[in-house]
């Protein structure tokens, strides 16, 4: 009766505890939230339940394994085993815990800064920071089990031995990788790109929505998905409408005949721009940048807030005024003109009642075929 009761005792008490204790720790999370509903922390540790409760079974049943003479034949491998499970568990709960704290720390500090570029700079270090974090734990996690080995520790004191050798092979070989590594960590602490940030890249106009260490995503206007090297950004030169200030301005060119009423032009682009949302009143101009000998153009200056809205500004004034000028000032579009010419009838040469020319420029004579009779 000893050797069921024994196992029973060990491993139902060691479960029963285990949720007991959540609970209890769930419990103490709810209140402190309830207290300080402001402050995201607590929930955001409540969400790293099952870690928890996984650390506090593996470590109870690690402990009293011995005691409940289970499974005998088998001991160390179980033991081994239950180890293992407790590394594992425990580099989760301290990643879980890291990421909890950062964020916390970063939803603090976007509440009380209004600078939407320094908190995207801070979301993007916060970002890699838990990457960084989350890449050591797991190193030093696997590192811990595979000391649990014997032969591991054996083969410790040689890894030592040759980890000089060993480290220049293996920065010869990831190479690549390393370099990405480093440029991560220089885009986030050097400010050179953030998450949300406009960029132009290789043609491409998009905005940054993920930065890790290795790689970069940019969300093009068509929603697709541009996925870079981060050396890239520190390699080569590309266009961040979002540094410094945001506010962007604009232009907008029409090519129109030289009667255009430009100062008729003016005063509805300014109507135009004030029934516009999008514009944040700023500046606006209009003037004569170029002229052809057909047509001039005429370049339209706005501002915005950002590079979205610019965007809108610059289309809902080339929309409104072609649409103005199509009903109110035909005239001022450009014309093509499509009539042959039509030389003056007259006997000086310089034109024949036909209105053709020689390829020298001289009149030409209709062709007279020749009469019957004539030598």
């Amino acid at each position: 009766m000893e050797n069921v009761l024994r196992p029973v005792i060990v491993v139902g008490g060691s479960v029963v505890l285990t949720l007991v204790l959540g609970w209890v720790t769930d419990l103490l999370l709810r209140k402190a939230h309830q207290r300080d509903p402001d402050t995201p922390l607590w929930q955001l540790l409540r969400r790293g339940r099952v870690p928890y409760q996984l650390v506090l079974c593996a470590g109870l049943l690690r402990g009293s394994y011995d005691q409940a003479q289970l499974i005998e034949a088998h001991r160390v491998g179980v033991g081994r085993a239950l180890t293992l499970v407790l590394i594992g568990s425990t580099a989760w709960m301290v990643i879980h815990i890291a990421s909890a704290v950062v964020e916390a720390s970063y939803s603090r500090y976007a509440r009380a800064h209004h600078d939407q570029a320094r908190v995207r700079r801070v979301r993007t270090q916060v970002s890699l920071i838990t990457r960084v974090v989350a890449a050591v734990v797991g190193v030093v996690a696997v590192a811990a089990m595979l000391l649990t080995f014997p032969a591991m520790r054996a083969a410790g004191a040689s890894l030592l031995a040759s980890a000089g050798i060993l480290g220049i092979v293996a920065g010869v070989a990831a190479q690549s990788t390393l370099g990405n590594l480093f440029a991560g960590l220089q885009i986030a602490f050097g400010d050179m790109v953030r998450l949300g940030d406009t960029v132009v890249v290789d043609g491409e106009w998009g905005t940054i929505e993920e930065i890790t260490l290795t790689f970069l995503t940019v969300r093009t206007w068509d929603e697709r998905r541009i996925t870079m090297p981060v050396s890239y950004f520190t390699s080569k030169p590309f266009e961040n409408w979002s540094r410094g200030s945001p506010q962007m301005s604009g232009t907008v060119f029409f090519h129109l005949d030289h009667s255009a009423p430009l100062e008729e032009m003016r005063d509805k682009l300014r109507d135009i721009l004030r029934e516009c949302p999008a514009w944040d009143g700023r500046d606006y101009t209009l003037a004569v940048t170029d002229t052809t000998p057909s047509t001039m153009e005429v370049r339209a200056l706005v501002t915005a807030k950002d590079a979205s809205d610019i965007w809108t500004v610059r289309v809902t004034v080339r929309e409104q005024m072609i649409r103005w000028l199509a009903e109110e000032h035909s005239y001022a579009l450009p014309r093509v003109n499509t009539a042959d010419a039509a030389l003056p009838m007259n006997g000086n040469g310089n034109g024949n009642g036909n209105g053709q020319l020689s390829p020298d420029g001289a009149a030409r004579r209709p062709f007279q075929p020749r009469q019957a009779g004539r030598g």
